[in-house]
């Protein structure tokens, strides 16, 4: 029988994945209020499934847990939920509790990368596997950026200031990785 030898990654921080996981929460809170259509719901499931998943295999699981290092994973994530929080009650399109709750998930998503990225900057030893998550995450967003540009020319009244100065806020805060990526 082989055994696996699993060595500290440093390559995916929890902390990340734990804002994640809020980001989701606060943001489908609709998924059993407002139907939308059977792939809509699903695809929330999905997103708040693998979220939590991620996080306990991260925490819990025998073996994920030993190739995290909570000693490189530093970063106090918590001291970014309150600001964002602040900012959507006092900034946002209609105040009711849902709609509070969508746009701190876009304030809180626009930073949740922060732990991961001062991971990365902390290690500065990134895997394969990291750069191209980190990547793919970054492209995810600046793809977003894309379709509202197109959206905003071809659909009238196609404007949410909040969702795109988030989205650009968190596409700023990937500029440095994506320079450090192209050049590698």
């Amino acid at each position: 029988m082989r055994v696996l030898n699993y060595k500290h990654s440093r390559g995916i921080s929890l902390k990340t994945q734990e804002l994640y996981a809020i980001v989701f929460a606060t943001r489908y809170l609709d998924i059993f209020t407002n139907h939308i259509s059977p792939y809509n719901t699903i695809m929330k499931l999905i997103f708040l499934g693998s979220s939590f998943s991620i996080v306990w295999y991260m925490r819990y699981h025998k073996i994920v847990r030993r190739s995290y290092d909570k000693d490189q994973d530093t970063f106090r994530h918590y001291i970014l939920i309150l600001p964002c929080l602040i900012l959507a009650l006092l900034i946002n399109e209609k105040f009711t509790f849902k709609e509070v709750m969508w746009t701190f998930s876009l304030y809180l998503e626009a930073v949740a990368i922060l732990p991961q990225l001062v991971l990365l900057q902390r290690t500065r030893n990134i895997d394969n596997l990291t750069g191209q998550y980190v990547f793919l995450l970054g492209a995810y967003r600046a793809l977003y950026i894309v379709n509202w540009i197109y959206r905003y020319f071809t659909e009238d009244h196609f404007v949410h200031w909040i969702t795109w100065i988030c989205g650009l806020v968190q596409t700023l805060l990937y500029a440095d990785f994506f320079y450090y990526y192209f050049q590698r």
